[in-house]
């Protein structure tokens, strides 16, 4: 069913602080192909343990852009702040990475959008922004 999927950096803005991510590579090479997301096995793994953890997270677009209209490919919010005091985000870093840092999760990106890059697109929250924009598209 269509949804209505927030870009990472409106959640970013509208939390008001940087924000952490996740987004699943695909196996395939083709250009124009959609990813098959949902039978990613590091992304089902993930999704169940932040749901049996209680962490909330929702689906996500990424990073918007004027210049392309990406579909989306399984990107994953993930409500916590990037703090090593809270015990939340110490446990889930510790699911996700190993003390190297490197990802436990084959073909999967832990990432962190702060938030002044996050205001690079500032002006997509003004009423009416995508509007005018799809008519240009």
């Amino acid at each position: 069913m269509p949804g209505l999927l927030q870009h990472i950096d409106a959640i970013a803005r509208s939390k008001g602080r940087g924000v952490l991510f996740l987004t699943f590579e695909d196996k395939s090479s083709e250009l124009f192909h959609v990813p098959d997301f949902e039978e990613h096995l590091g992304r089902i793994d993930i999704i169940k343990w932040l749901d049996e953890t209680r962490i909330a997270w929702s689906e996500c677009a990424g990073i918007a852009c004027v210049n392309a209209l990406l579909p989306y490919s399984g990107q994953i919010y993930i409500d916590l702040p990037l703090d090593n005091t809270l015990p939340e985000y110490r446990k889930l870093e510790a699911f996700l990475e190993h003390p190297d840092r490197t990802v436990r999760f084959d073909k999967v990106q832990f990432c962190y959008l702060p938030l002044d890059v996050a205001m690079k697109n500032a002006e997509h929250d003004e009423p009416g922004f995508w509007d005018k924009w799809a008519k240009n598209f």
